[in-house]
């Protein structure tokens, strides 16, 4: 008997057998899902980003015994102890500043420019502000409006000065060619083919050939000036970075201390009476690129002239008209931009090295320049630009107290 139920004892033994092994197989496999977790490593921490650090903003008080403050680019530190560099004769290189918040020196519509809006002052200074728009020197468009009459006696002043620090950023827009100054001078002389006469269709066209030149460059900022001003590069950096090439900036000096009023032609029939502010572009004036590519519609491709036709005024006032009555953007009025209508005898001595263009008094008052002494008299420099061109550049070989030194 106990032979023959053998079989079937071992074969109950078997299925009890598997069903222990299939039952330790499932416990171990849930203690190793419980044991994972715990065997593996320590997870790396992660950076979180870290909120930016709330600088307050200060306050872009005039200076009244200090020049300009640099900013270094590279090391982004503020050193206010370090002038501008005026003795160098190269710009290369970039400044950034900062604007506070509360932007006290862009004034409202209708503010009275007589008062010094922009910084503070009558006269005007460049002030220490912190970053906005990080900018170079060839980040800026400089358009200067001539005519062939004038190369020898205005023109070629400006190229032996402030154009010499600034000649791939200068263009020069006249209305005859030019190949001899072109190739001396090795400067942009851009002919315009607009009449060479001084009324508005012509002043007109010029500008319209700026603005299209411009909008081909890619540069941030567009600024123009007339041939009987003095750029100081320095300063006019500086206070471009105070900005942002993409916001709407108009920046200039207007020659009326209210705003023009002008016929608007709408139709043949009736006009519409329109008031504005304009920058004289006898004392320049700067549009950031932001801004320049919202004209298009009525600047571009030879549309600045119809413009121009529509109110029949020249062309700073039409640029006036395009960005303060159709695009309502508002002109930021500002003093460190001077033209020859101005009694420029009464700018501070001072504050001269501070302003961003000077000009000087045409034939019928030539006593009408700053107020500067340096290394030449009122006799060698009656525009007073070589005076403070040497003030700014000391090291230039034809300035008076340059000394080069020899090697031995």
């Amino acid at each position: 008997m106990n032979l023959l139920f053998w079989p079937v004892r071992m074969h109950i033994a078997s299925v009890g057998f598997s069903k222990f092994c299939f039952l330790f197989s499932l416990a171990f496999c849930g203690l190793l899902l419980l044991l994972i977790p715990a065997l593996q490593p320590p997870a790396r921490q992660v950076d979180l980003p870290q909120p930016r650090p709330q600088v307050r903003p200060t306050q872009a008080g005039p200076s009244h015994h200090a020049r300009v403050p640099v900013v270094s680019v590279l090391a982004g530190e503020t050193d206010s102890n370090v002038g501008l560099n005026r003795s160098s004769t190269g710009l290369e290189g970039s400044i950034q500043t900062e604007v506070t918040s509360n932007d006290k020196h862009i004034p409202n519509r209708g503010t009275d420019s007589k008062k010094g809006a922009l910084h503070g002052e009558k006269y005007g200074r460049l002030s220490g502000f912190r970053s906005r728009d990080l900018l170079d020197f060839k980040d800026i468009f400089i358009a200067v409006k001539t005519t062939r009459k004038y190369h020898k006696s205005r023109l070629e002043l400006l190229i032996q000065t402030w154009i010499s620090q600034a000649k791939e950023q200068t263009y020069i827009f006249t209305d005859g060619e030019d190949k001899e100054l072109r190739v001396r001078t090795g400067v942009n002389i851009i002919n315009t083919n607009c009449s060479a006469a001084h009324t508005r269709q012509a002043l007109c066209c010029k500008m319209s050939v700026e603005y299209d030149k411009f909008i081909e460059s890619q540069k941030k900022w567009f600024c123009h000036v007339d041939d009987d001003n003095y750029v100081i590069l320095p300063s006019l950096l500086q206070l471009l970075s105070s900005y942002h090439h993409s916001q709407d900036v108009y920046l200039g000096r207007p020659s009326l201390d209210h705003p023009i009023e002008a016929a608007e032609r709408v139709k043949s029939d009736g006009s519409v009476s329109v008031k504005f502010w304009f920058a004289t572009g006898g004392a320049g004036f700067c549009i950031s690129r932001g801004l320049a590519l919202k004209m298009s519609p009525w600047a571009s491709l030879g549309n600045f002239i119809s413009t121009a036709e529509k109110i029949r005024l020249p062309d700073d006032c039409t640029i006036g008209y395009i960005i303060e009555a159709l695009l309502e953007v508002t002109l930021t009025h500002t003093h460190l931009f001077h033209s020859h209508l101005e009694n420029l005898q009464k700018l501070p001595t001072d504050t001269v090295l501070d302003q961003v263009t000077l000009s000087y008094g045409g034939f019928e008052n030539r006593k009408n320049v700053v107020s500067i002494v340096g290394g030449f008299s009122l006799a060698d420099d009656p525009t007073r630009f070589k005076t403070v061109h040497c003030l700014l550049y000391a090291h230039t070989d034809w300035c008076p107290e340059y000394k080069p030194h020899h090697k031995n």
